[in-house]
């Protein structure tokens, strides 16, 4: 079956927001909620207030549900009173209302009387058991039903967890993950019906076990944080800013709700707690970010802004320091030298880990079928960047084992049969794990998924140096990866690619196209900004002006190339590498894909063509106003004003995308599908033909600073925005030329070169920079 339409009961905030993310994959969703009493009292006449009020909500709420504000219109309010007859016709029914079996069992009755046969019915429940939802129902509700655990926000946490009961329809199981991870970009993990699952079963201990060992060693939340965070690749809000985050008021629901449902032995049960602080904290709103604050919060008694913290000792608040402990610094040099460092932030480590790695041990396979279901739902649920087992083979198993044996606790038996060897392993270049029967089995991908680790597991890099590496992904096709911090862009980038198109380019190779991709949580912030400062200080100008030159010439021998490039970006692509992106033949972007040129915030322009990409791509738009100024004026509002897309849907809107260019819902399939698109161009392959452009020059160039001053007078625009704004409408107006001369690629980019060199040497420019390095925001200066 195919999943064409859906409806959600339930407009809360998870249940609007799953509406919102069926919507983003284009699917027509009904939002249905109850009749408000008020309504029925006469006292309001829209019975479906509640769903049309949860939707105008998502459209100002930030970071947003809806990947691009039409996306909205695909998502039709309405209320199960009057509306669920409406239901008749659609494949997938999503109900997300209160954790109450009573109301989901009168909902579900409702439900059955009027859906289609075959269709979906699932439950966003994370508490109640599926055997307890289906109590009473019929065999024919049975088959079709399911539970499809959703983490919050809907659009951003990947992990869906899918439990099916004995009498779930296989096919139905089948084609829901297959649209939850083609579709809605989710990474389907398979459940078994077990209270909490998978990752709020391990993420709750954690929780439990963090701040209690936090509280028994008397660390402050900002040691905690600091320790149960980055060291052990957790992100950086650790535990007490996770707390704060999701609500404070939430954890003794969970808490409860598991207890309920937990085996009478299950070690939780040891280590649950309820401090009499976390009480008094929610009973006077302090519940964490949605409330007055949580363990941290702003002061701003007279007008100031004071980052504080609790004092979990005596309940206090007093202002947050940043956490000074060895052990953190040690955390560099590997998780064991975290966990066996003498200081408390060492011990606290080692306690926490040594007892949740076990408990994580002990649950397979009782609640999942392997280890690596168990890791990809802390990853994908928690945001980890290692799973419990991708940490016990960074710890060793035979250490952990050691571990537990000193404190006299038992060795979950599985930890036992990784001794000497551990959970994964490389077995000819392919990823391995630990099975329960102690055997090995290869990771297998689902069909469509082809990752660049995988391909760097069992393979050398056709080329490679300080800053870049070029792969072999098969089918003719290399890869170019970033590798340095944060994928920064240097002259070491630049070589390898003219190596690469020189390679790729020759005719005689192995290789037909490029793919330009990594998995890095960015795929690049832009220049090296350390480096480019680093010049600039020691008016190293012949190398700056040599390194915007180097640049050009790179990306633009990347656009006329005699192969298909593609781009296969995710996450945030600014600067420098949102410029890569606009010389390639196409993109294939992640739909969280953040796009965006910002080099106005260091007191610079693009340098790199990103002006003249821009300047084309709008000049050249047939649907576009007649005129030459209305492309001119929109390219220069989104540069001079740092506009960044949200999504790869929002970057279509400001042409960082073209209308042709594809975008990869879920990012494990985002490398497969460029590699396609490099392979579809490939055919009959010839590079794009050179624009000519023809702008007003002056004239334009008046009437752009024009409007700038204007911004000046309203305190909109800093003195040096004018500065740097008024050299890029120099470049954008095509210097000194007029409407009846024709203006090449390489005349921009030398306007583009100048403009930048003139910016880079002003003290305002130089100020901008260092305080980005500094602080990671621009000044306003």
């Amino acid at each position: 079956m195919e999943i064409r339409s859906a409806a959600v009961i339930g407009a809360g905030v998870m249940g609007s927001g799953i509406a919102a993310h069926i919507a983003n994959a284009g699917i027509p969703v009904f939002l249905l909620d109850i009749v408000p009493q008020e309504v029925k009292d006469g006292r309001g006449n829209d019975r479906s207030v509640v769903a049309r009020t949860a939707i105008e909500k998502m459209l100002k709420t930030e970071p947003a549900p809806f990947m691009h504000k039409r996306n909205a219109r695909l998502v039709t309010p309405g209320n199960i009173e009057d509306d669920l007859e409406k239901l008749a016709g659609v494949d997938w029914i999503v109900e997300a209302v209160v954790e109450n079996p009573a109301v989901k069992a009168d909902l579900y009755a409702r439900l059955d009387a009027v859906r289609k046969p075959g269709s979906i019915v699932s439950s966003n429940t994370s508490t109640i058991p599926l055997k307890n939802l289906i109590e009473g129902r019929g065999d024919g509700f049975a088959r079709d039903f399911m539970i499809t655990h959703f983490f919050n926000p809907p659009r951003y946490m990947r992990l869906l967890e899918v439990v099916a009961g004995p009498d779930t329809r296989p096919e139905a199981v089948e084609a829901l993950s297959r649209f939850a991870d083609v579709r809605l970009g989710k990474g389907v993990v398979r459940c078994k019906d077990r209270p909490g699952f998978i990752a709020n079963r391990i993420g709750t201990y954690w929780i439990q076990a963090a701040i209690n060992q936090a509280m028994d060693l008397g660390l402050t939340v900002e040691e905690a944080d600091a320790v149960v965070g980055r060291p052990m690749g957790i992100p950086k809000t650790g535990v007490f800013g996770l707390v704060d985050l999701v609500g404070l008021d939430l954890m003794p629901y969970v808490s409860r709700s598991l207890l309920n449902t937990l085996p009478a032995d299950d070690p939780y049960r040891a280590i649950h707690r309820e401090p009499e602080l976390f009480t008094r904290m929610i009973a006077e709103g302090y519940t964490g970010r949605k409330g007055k604050g949580g363990f941290y919060r702003l002061n701003r008694s007279g007008g100031g802004r004071v980052k504080e913290a609790i004092d979990l000792a005596t309940g206090q608040y007093r202002p947050s320091e940043k956490p000074s402990l060895e052990s953190v610094g040690a955390a560099k040099q590997g998780l064991r030298a975290l966990v066996e460092h003498p200081d408390r932030g060492g011990t606290y480590a080692r306690r926490v880990l040594v007892d949740l790695l076990a408990y994580a041990a002990s649950l397979v396979p009782e609640i999942a079928d392997d280890v690596t279901a168990v890791d990809q739902a802390m990853r994908l649920g928690y945001n980890w960047k290692f799973g419990p087992f991708e940490l016990i083979d960074q710890l060793g198993a035979d250490w952990l084992a050691g571990a537990l044996r000193d404190e006299g606790k038992p060795v979950p038996a599985l930890l036992e049969k990784a001794a000497g060897k551990g959970f994964y392993r490389t077995e000819g270049g392919r990823l391995e794990f630990l099975t329960v029967d102690g055997g090995y089995a290869e990771v297998v991908r689902p069909e469509g998924v082809l990752l660049l680790s995988d391909v760097k597991r069992g393979s050398k890099p056709i080329k490679r140096n300080g800053s870049a590496a070029l792969w072999d992904i098969g089918d003719g096709v290399a890869c170019l990866e970033f590798t340095g911090k944060m994928n920064a862009l240097d002259g070491d980038v630049m070589a390898l690619i003219q190596k690469a198109i020189g390679m790729i380019g020759d005719g005689t190779g192995e290789w037909k196209a490029l793919v330009v991709h990594n998995e890095g949580d960015n795929f690049s912030v832009g220049v090296n900004l350390g480096l480019a400062l680093f010049a600039v200080n020691i008016a190293l100008w012949p190398q700056v002006e040599q390194s915007v030159q180097e640049g050009q010439e790179t990306y633009k021998a990347l656009k006329y190339a005699p192969f298909p490039v593609v781009a296969a970006p995710s996450g945030m692509a600014l600067g420098g590498g949102c410029e890569i992106l606009l010389h390639c033949d196409a993109v294939q972007a992640h739909a969280e894909t953040y796009m965006g040129l910002v080099e106005v915030g260091v007191g610079v322009i693009p340098g790199w063509g990103g002006c003249k990409e821009m300047l084309t791509r709008a000049t050249l738009n047939r649907k576009r106003p007649g005129g030459p100024m209305p492309p001119i004026a929109q390219v220069f509002e989104t540069i001079s004003l740092a506009k960044v897309a949200k999504s790869a849907d929002e970057a279509r809107d400001l042409m960082f995308l073209r209308p042709t260019d594809g975008i990869t819902m879920n990012r494990d399939r985002l490398l497969a599908d460029a590699k396609a698109k490099a392979l579809e161009l490939a055919e009959n392959y010839a590079p794009p033909e050179p624009a000519t452009l023809r702008l007003p020059g002056p004239t334009a160039r008046a009437a752009l600073r024009m409007a700038v001053d204007g911004f000046r007078q309203q305190g909109k625009a800093t003195d040096h925005d004018v500065v740097v704004s008024g050299a890029l409408a120099e470049v954008l107006s095509g210097g000194d030329t007029d409407i009846t001369e024709e203006v090449d690629e390489d005349r921009l980019l030398e306007l583009e070169r100048e403009s930048f060199m003139k910016l880079v040497r002003t003290r305002a420019t130089v100020a901008r920079i260092e305080h980005m390095l500094t602080t990671g925001k621009p000044l306003r200066n």
